[in-house]
């Protein structure tokens, strides 16, 4: 049915297929003719060592397809989005026999003809220090649900070196959301706590501070942020509501900003507690105030441009404002938001594709919510100009896309990123600033 290949084969087939110019971490990239599949958890591709391999991450250019998504009817849509196909030569990996099995199989029966396995990873590829793999740079700040349950039982997770933490659910005027069941021990936290509703920007440092220590978050406190998917309606008065799981990235944001030294954030949020099977508790767990926050707020105010370093970007050749907003928003057929009227576009800026609307972030989210495979949110970037070699600042209405795209760019390691806090609400909103609609010309001649 399909053949298991040695360590000696799969690096005959990296060496062929990676060019030497794509070799740096994080930009390997196979020849189209071969596909190597990674079936462990995101959080193992990412670079967490969970089955005590010398080494963290993946297989340089392998892409991310973890066996529990083949539970999904549409397993084989995720697999064409991939852009993984019959007529390639697939190996896959993963930390056990049985795992690449099942996942060969499905292949074979979804009519891949040319697969195969490799089934040395953990004692061969990843202990030999000169074969190359790739991790995500700052991965120890997206967790697994495996880890927060280490944490919450009592135990020292891997990464984590301190004495006190806290568990934040975190939503958007939907206490619901939190009562109607949340991780044990977690208090609730909503957003307005830390953004003002008047302008969506964050608070004021004197607001931010007395907010944060209110519940019981210093600057020395690992802070791990969740948040709840609800299916978000646009016809709804307040569809972010429905999408603490973006909430969450946005306070975890703040939170670094304002100078919370070790802020983590659930990988996929609260829909993988459930997948895990994890006790969940419905008990409003109390918060517990502090008198001290213990630093200057805010102490990284290079993570935040306000609107004048916003227009200074746009007029500079070394920086871009990246707008994490759908097509439609973009074009300016529609504002994206039931209380934002004008449509439209802030002149210069460069397209990064959030999803379908204000609420959603399909394309930087797997099928069950966890942060997509890093390379292809890079590859939505490269395709549309955005480097890293450059100052970003992303933005969308309010920020809180924004903040999420700016978030995986900081988990790359990316050294010069902030998020534009007032994005398209607060530019639209002063009749000086020019915007514009329609397609840009840009994008009619390349075709993109």
């Amino acid at each position: 049915m399909n053949n298991e290949i040695t360590t000696k084969e799969l690096i005959a087939i990296v060496s062929a297929s990676i060019s030497p110019s794509s070799r740096g971490v994080g930009e390997a990239s196979l020849s189209p003719q071969f596909k190597i599949i990674d079936v462990r958890s995101i959080e193992a591709y990412n670079g967490w060592q969970l089955k005590g391999e010398k080494r963290g991450g993946h297989i340089a250019g392998a892409k991310s397809l973890t066996a529990k998504w083949l539970k999904y009817i549409d397993w084989i849509e995720i697999v064409r989005h991939k852009n993984i196909l019959p007529e390639n030569e697939i190996v896959i990996y993963g930390y056990s026999d049985e795992e690449t099995r099942k996942v060969a199989e499905r292949f074979v029966k979804s009519g891949y003809p040319k697969v195969s396995v490799y089934n040395q990873f953990v004692k061969e590829w990843a202990a030999k220090p000169d074969l190359p793999m790739e991790k995500l740079e700052r991965h120890q700040h997206l967790v697994s649900a495996n880890w927060v349950k280490e944490l919450i039982g009592g135990r020292k997770p891997a990464t984590y070196e301190n004495d006190k933490y806290i568990v934040v659910h975190s939503h958007y005027r939907n206490r619901d959301a939190y009562l109607s069941g949340h991780i044990p021990g977690a208090i609730d936290m909503d957003t307005l706590a830390l953004e003002a509703p008047e302008t969506w920007n964050r608070r004021s440092p004197e607001e931010l501070k007395k907010a944060l220590k209110d519940h019981g978050i210093t600057a020395d406190t690992t802070v791990v942020l969740y948040g709840k998917y609800m299916d978000p309606d646009n016809a709804d008065d307040f569809p972010g509501s429905a999408a603490g799981d973006i909430g969450a990235i946005r306070n975890a944001f703040i939170m670094l900003y304002a100078g919370v030294k070790d802020v983590r954030v659930l990988n996929g949020g609260f829909q993988s507690w459930q997948d895990a099977g994890f006790k969940i508790s419905a008990t409003d767990a109390p918060k517990k105030a502090v008198l001290v926050f213990g630093a200057e707020i805010p102490s990284k105010p290079e993570l935040a441009v306000d609107t004048p370093e916003a227009k200074e970007m746009i007029a500079s050749p070394d920086s871009e404002l990246v707008c994490v907003r759908s097509w439609p928003e973009y074009i300016g057929e529609v504002s994206g938001y039931n209380y934002i009227e004008a449509k439209g576009r802030i002149p210069g800026a460069v397209f990064a594709d959030c999803g379908s609307d204000a609420y959603h972030m399909e394309n930087y989210r797997n099928v069950d919510h966890t942060t997509r495979e890093f390379h292809e949110i890079d590859e939505i970037w490269q395709k549309n100009g955005i480097t890293r070699d450059k100052h970003l600042a992303f933005y969308c209405g309010t920020g809180w896309r924004g903040s999420e795209a700016w978030f995986n760019a900081w988990l790359m390691g990316w050294p010069n990123v902030s998020v534009y806090d007032g994005g398209w609400f607060e530019w639209s909103s002063d009749p000086a600033n020019p915007f514009e609609t329609g397609v840009p010309e840009e994008y009619l001649t390349s075709g993109r």
